[in-house]
C-alpha cells in the first residue's frame, strides 16, 4: 500500500507536486509490481487521486507471494526459525523464578542493573528473552510493563524477540500491550478447561503473538510420554481448528522435570520428554518444541559445572528428537564434546536412564562425581566483551570517546600522558583524533546528538585529568623562562541566551557539539545583555557570536544585538538559533541590520559545525557568505510576495466575523471555589505518567513521534539509548525527590466586553478585578470560518450569563538549576542537559495533570471524563489552557496580569524576567477556558488598526505595543526599523 504526500511541504506549509508528477511516480511502483493499494495523503487533491487512478489502472496489482510456513518473530530485528537454525536459545536469567540475582534486583527496583542481565544474555547468544515477574513481593504486572518498556529503549537488547512468561493472564496481557515486534506468550494450557484455553488462545492471536502451550490439562501436568503426546495433540486440534492459530506459531512445552533426584519415578523424565518431542514433531506438522532446561538439573543446584554438563547432554539428544527451542542460561551452555569424558558419561546415564558400566545407579554415580567438579565454575565466567582493552592506548581512547565509556578513560589518558612529551599532546593527539571520529560519524548521520553529548562527557573527564599536569608544567616552565605555547583550537565562539530569556538547553547542546570539534566555547549563560556580550567578545577576541532564545521577545533582542554589532563596527559572524527563530525571520528582521558582518540562521546542532567551519575558513568564507546573502534575499522577497497575496480584514469586519456562540442555550459551569488554591511538592511518580516524550526527543534533535521514533531505522538505536538513560535518571529524580513541583490555580467571575475579558471580584460582578486583552485573527477566511479571539469563548457581559475564567502557574521547581550546575562542575554535560530536559517534561506534565483535575474536580465541567494519560496528548477533552506568548495570544505582557492575579512568585515560586520569560525555566502558565466550543488557534499577522486599538485598550504607548508584537505585525512601524516578518 502506498499513499504518499504530494511532496514535502514548503516553508508556507503548502505542497508543490502536481497531479501529473505524483501519478508518474506512483505508476513506477505499480509497473514494478510493488503495490496492491495506492492513494494520496497530505497535499493530494481529487485531481491527484484521479491522475493516480488513471496511471495505475493499466498495471496488474502486486501478486501476493506464497509464504512458507515458518515461525516469524521479531524484536527490532526479524527472526525466522528456519531449518538452518537447529536450536533457539531462550535466555532464562531475566526470570525472577529462575534467577535469584534478577529477583533481588527487581524486588529492589534496580532496573538499570536488571537491564544488564538481559544485555549479557543477548551478548552470550540468547535469540529470545524469557521475561517472568511472578514474584509475590512485587507488583508483577507493573514490573513486567516497566521492564519491557526499558528493554524497548535498548537497541542491543530489543533487537531480539521477547517471550512474555507468566502464570497469570493479566500479566501476560499487560505485556502484550506494550511489547514491540512479534513476541511469544509463555504460556497457556488446558488446566482450566477448553473454554478458557480457547479464550486465551484467541486473544494471543489477536495480539499477533506466537504461543507456548504447556502439556497441562484438567487432570494435571503430563509426566509420561503418552500423556505429553495426548495433551499436545488435543491442544493442537483446538488451536488450529477452533482458534485459527497457524501451526507454525505453536510451541509445545511437554514439561522438563528434574532427574537424578533419588526418586525412582523421576529417572525416566528425560527419556519421556525426548521421545514425546520426537512423536509430537512427527505427527503435528510445523509445531515447535521448547522447555525450561534448567529444571532438569534442579537437584544439583549450586554445582554449575555439573548442571551445565547435564544440560548439554540433554540438549544433544532432545534437539535430535525435534526440540528446537529451550529456555537456558545463554552464557552457561557447555560444548558437548568439551565436557570431561567421565562427567559426560555420567550425565548420559542419568539423561537416558541407563545403568552405568561400573555398576550402581546413574544417580549415585553422578553424585560421586559432582563433588570433584564442584567449584570449577567461575574460572571461565562470562564477562563483558573487553577485548578492546588490549588495544593500543590511542585506539582505546578513541573507542571510549565514540562509545561514551567513562569507566577507563582516566587510566588510559594517564597512560597516554606518560608516553607523551607533554600533557597537551594527549589532547591534541589521541583525544582530538577520537573526537574527529565522533564528528565524522555525527556528520555522516551514523551518530546522533545524545551519543555525541556522551562523547563530550568522556572528553571533558579526560581533559580534567590532564589539567593538573598541564598547570604543573606551565609553572615549571615559567620558572625556567620557557614558553611552551597554549593549546590550538579551531576557533573561539562566544555563546549566550539573550537578555530576558532563561532557556538554554539548545544553546548548551550546540556548545557541546562545537567543543567536540575543537572549538573553544565561551558560554555566558542566560539573560545576557547585549552590552555584556559585545564587551566580552572584544576582550576575548572571539571569532563568532552565537545567540539563542526561546520566547518571541528574544527575536527583538537578537535584532537589537545585530544593530549594536553594526553600530560598534563588528564584522565577525553572528549565529542565530532557538525555538522561536527561523530562516525567514533571520533573513527579514536580523540580517538587514548587520551589513558589516554576516548573520546566519542555524537550525540545529547538527548543522552548527558545518556553518562555523565554512565561516572561519579563509578558503570558503567568501563564497559561503555570498551564497547566504543571495539565499536570504530570495527568502525575504518570497516572504514579501506571500504576505502581499494574503488578504486581511479591517478590524471591524474581523469582529463582525467573530466565532458566534448561542449563549441563550448555554449555562456556564461554576468552579467549586473562587479565588486561589496552591499545591506543594506534587507527587513526581504521578506526574511521570503524564509526560509527553515526543518533545523530549525533539530537544535532543531526534525528530519523530514517540513511541514510533524508538523503531526508526536510522534514529531508533540512539533514541532507545537516550530513552533508557532518561528512564534511569527519571527513577532517581522520583526516588530521591530531586524536584519539588509547585503550582497555583485561580478562578474568577468573568465576562467579555468586545475583545476584552473582564474579571470581577465576586459573583455580584459590580467591581472589576482585572482585564485580559485579546487579539483577533484578521486574515480573510473562507468557507464560513470565523476570525477568532479568545474572548469569543467567554460569555458577553450583556448576555446575562455568569461565566468564569481560570488561571494557573506551575513549575517543576527551583532545584533544576543547582542540579544541572552540579553535573556541569563534574564535566557531565550529558546529565546536565538531561536533567533540564526532564524538568521541562515534568513542568508540562504538571500542567497537563492539573488541567485534568480542573476539568474533573476543581471546575468539574467534565466530571465523567475518562482518558488515560497518554490519550491527553492529543487534547481530545473539553476546554483549553492557552498561554500568553503563544499563537492564540501572542502578547507576552499579558503574563503580568496573570502573575499579579495568582501572586505567582509567592504561591508558585515563579517570577517574570524583563522579557516576560518565566524563571525557573521549567515552568508553564496560562488561562483556563471551559466552553465546549473553545479551541486552539493562531492569531497570525495583525494590521495597524488592530494594534492601535489594542494599545488604546491596554493604555500602553503604541511604540511599546509594536515592540512586543513585532513578530506578528503586518506593517512597518513608524520608526522604520522593524520590517514585517
Amino acid at each position: 500500500c502506498a499513499y504518499p504526500n504530494a511532496g514535502l511541504p514548503n516553508e508556507f506549509g503548502q505542497y508543490d507536486e502536481s497531479p501529473e508528477f505524483m501519478a508518474a511516480q506512483i505508476e513506477d511502483f505499480a509497473r514494478d509490481g510493488l503495490v496492491n493499494i495506492v492513494g494520496g495523503c497530505c497535499g493530494s487533491t481529487p485531481d491527484h487521486i484521479r491522475a493516480i487512478a488513471q496511471a495505475v489502472k493499466k498495471h496488474p496489482p502486486r501478486a501476493v507471494p506464497d509464504i512458507e510456513p515458518k515461525m516469524r518473530l521479531s524484536g527490532l530485528e526479524p527472526f525466522t526459525l528456519t531449518d538452518e537454525i537447529p536450536f533457539v536459545n531462550v535466555g532464562e536469567r531475566t526470570n525472577v523464578t529462575g534467577s535469584a540475582k534478577f529477583r533481588k534486583l527487581i524486588t529492589a527496583g534496580d532496573y538499570a542493573a536488571a537491564l544488564e542481565i538481559a544485555r549479557d544474555q543477548v551478548a552470550n547468544g540468547a535469540q529470545i528473552l524469557d521475561i517472568n515477574m511472578d514474584e509475590g513481593l512485587i507488583d508483577s504486572k507493573q514490573a513486567m510493563v516497566c521492564y519491557l518498556n526499558l528493554i524497548a529503549a535498548e537497541p542491543d537488547i530489543a533487537r531480539v524477540p521477547v517471550m512474555i512468561d507468566s502464570s497469570k493472564w493479566e500479566i501476560i496481557e499487560a505485556g502484550l500491550k506494550c511489547v514491540q515486534g512479534k513476541p511469544l506468550v509463555n504460556s497457556i494450557s488446558m488446566k482450566e478447561g477448553e473454554e478458557a484455553f480457547l479464550h486465551h488462545a484467541k486473544l494471543v492471536r489477536a495480539y499477533g503473538a506466537a504461543v507456548v502451550v504447556m502439556a497441562f490439562d484438567e487432570e494435571g501436568q503430563a509426566d509420561t510420554q503418552a500423556r505429553k503426546v495426548e495433551i499436545c495433540t488435543r491442544a493442537y486440534r483446538l488451536l488450529t481448528e477452533q482458534a485459527g492459530f497457524p501451526p507454525e506459531d505453536i510451541v509445545f512445552d511437554p514439561n522438563i522435570f528434574a532427574i537424578a533426584t533419588g526418586i525412582d519415578e523421576h529417572n525416566n523424565y528425560g527419556v519421556d520428554f525426548i521421545e514425546a518431542a520426537r512423536q509430537i514433531t512427527a505427527t503435528l506438522p510445523h509445531v515447535h518444541i521448547s522447555g525450561g532446561v534448567s529444571n532438569l538439573s534442579f537437584s544439583f543446584r549450586g554445582n554449575e559445572p555439573v548442571r551445565e554438563a547435564m544440560h548439554a547432554v540433554f540438549l544433544y539428544h532432545a534437539i535430535q528428537a525435534g526440540m528446537d527451542m529451550g529456555i537456558v542460561n545463554a552464557g552457561q551452555l557447555a560444548v558437548y564434546d568439551a565436557i570431561d569424558p567421565e562427567l559426560r558419561e555420567a550425565c548420559e546415564d542419568v539423561v537416558n536412564n541407563r545403568q552405568p558400566k561400573a555398576g550402581g545407579t546413574a544417580t549415585e554415580r553422578l553424585l560421586e562425581l559432582a563433588e570433584r567438579f564442584r567449584g570449577t565454575a567461575g574460572k571461565e565466567a562470562q564477562e563483558r566483551d573487553l577485548a578492546w582493552r588490549d588495544w593500543p592506548v590511542e585506539q582505546r581512547i578513541s573507542h571510549a570517546l565514540v562509545n561514551g565509556i567513562t569507566e577507563f578513560i582516566d587510566q588510559d589518558t594517564d597512560e597516554a600522558r606518560r608516553a607523551a612529551e607533554r600533557p597537551l599532546h594527549v589532547i591534541e593527539g589521541p583525544l582530538m583524533a577520537g573526537m574527529n571520529v565522533v564528528g565524522d560519524l555525527f556528520g555522516a548521520g551514523k551518530m546522533f546528538l545524545p551519543q555525541v553529548v556522551k562523547s563530550a562527557r568522556v572528553m571533558k573527564q579526560a581533559v580534567a585529568g590532564l589539567l593538573p599536569h598541564m598547570e604543573a608544567e606551565k609553572l615549571a616552565n615559567a620558572a625556567k623562562g620557557v614558553d611552551t605555547g597554549e593549546r590550538q583550537t579551531a576557533g573561539k565562539i562566544l555563546m549566550a541566551t539573550v537578555k530576558g530569556d532563561v532557556h538554554d538547553i539548545g544553546k548548551n547542546i550546540v556548545g557541546v557539539v562545537l567543543a567536540c570539534n575543537n572549538y573553544e566555547i565561551i558560554d555566558l549563560g542566560v539573560m545576557v545583555p547585549a552590552a555584556k556580550i559585545l564587551q566580552t567578545a572584544r576582550e576575548l577576541n572571539v571569532d563568532i557570536i552565537g545567540l539563542s532564545g526561546l520566547i518571541t521577545p528574544s527575536l527583538d533582542e537578537m535584532a537589537h544585538m545585530a544593530a549594536e554589532m553594526e553600530r560598534e563596527g563588528f564584522d565577525i559572524p553572528l549565529l542565530i538559533g532557538g525555538a522561536t527563530t527561523s530562516r525567514v525571520h533571520t533573513a527579514v528582521k536580523i540580517h538587514p541590520r548587520y551589513i558589516r558582518g554576516q548573520t546566519v540562521y542555524v537550525a540545529d546542532a547538527s548543522r552548527a559545525v558545518g556553518v562555523v567551519s565554512a565561516l572561519l575558513s579563509n578558503e570558503t568564507r567568501g563564497g559561503y557568505v555570498d551564497n547566504v546573502r543571495a539565499e536570504y534575499k530570495k527568502v525575504a522577497d518570497a516572504h514579501a510576495r506571500s504576505e502581499a497575496d494574503k488578504q486581511r480584514l479591517p478590524l471591524a469586519k474581523a469582529r463582525a466575523n467573530a466565532h458566534r456562540i448561542d449563549w441563550s442555550a448555554y449555562a456556564p459551569p461554576k468552579p467549586s471555589f473562587l479565588g486561589l488554591k496552591t499545591f506543594e511538592a506534587w507527587d513526581l511518580a504521578e506526574l511521570a505518567n503524564y509526560i509527553d516524550w515526543t518533545p523530549f526527543f525533539q530537544t535532543w534533535e531526534l525528530k519523530g513521534r514517540y513511541p514510533r521514533i524508538l523503531d526508526d531505522e536510522a534514529q531508533g538505536p540512539a533514541a532507545r539509548q537516550l530513552f533508557d538513560d532518561a528512564q534511569a535518571m527519571l527513577a532517581k529524580i522520583i526516588a530521591e525527590k530531586w524536584f519539588a513541583p509547585k503550582g497555583v490555580i485561580g478562578f474568577w467571575p468573568a465576562n467579555t466586553v468586545g475583545d476584552d475579558i473582564r474579571l470581577f471580584t465576586d459573583d455580584a460582578r459590580s467591581q472589576e478585578l482585572a482585564t485580559f486583552f485579546t487579539l483577533r485573527q484578521q486574515l480573510t477566511k473562507r468557507d464560513g470560518k470565523a476570525n477568532v479571539a479568545l474572548s469569543d469563548f467567554v460569555a458577553p457581559l450583556d448576555s446575562g450569563k455568569a461565566d468564569y475564567l481560570g488561571g494557573f502557574i506551575v513549575t517543576a521547581g527551583i532545584e533544576e538549576a543547582a542540579i544541572a550546575e552540579r553535573f556541569e562542575r563534574a564535566n557531565d554535560d550529558y546529565s546536565s542537559i538531561m536533567v533540564k530536559a526532564l524538568a521541562d517534561r515534568f513542568a508540562e506534565a504538571f500542567a497537563e495533570r492539573l488541567h485534568e483535575r480542573v476539568r474533573k474536580d476543581f471546575w468539574a465541567y467534565a466530571p465523567d471524563e475518562d482518558l488515560a494519560p497518554d490519550e491527553l496528548i492529543g487534547e481530545p477533552y473539553r476546554g483549553i489552557r492557552p498561554a500568553p506568548g503563544y499563537p492564540a495570544q501572542p502578547d507576552h505582557t499579558e503574563k503580568a496580569t496573570l502573575f499579579r492575579l495568582l501572586d505567582g512568585e509567592r504561591n508558585a515560586g515563579v517570577s517574570l524576567t524583563e522579557s516576560f520569560a518565566m524563571w525557573p525555566g521549567s515552568s508553564v502558565s496560562g488561562i483556563y477556558l471551559s466552553h465546549p466550543e473553545s479551541y486552539y488557534f493562531g492569531v497570525a499577522k495583525v494590521e495597524r488598526d488592530q494594534v492601535e486599538d489594542y494599545a488604546r485598550r491596554k493604555a500602553m504607548p503604541l511604540a511599546e505595543v509594536e515592540r512586543w508584537l513585532g513578530p506578528i505585525l503586518n506593517y512597518v512601524p513608524a520608526q522604520g526599523l522593524d520590517a514585517a516578518a
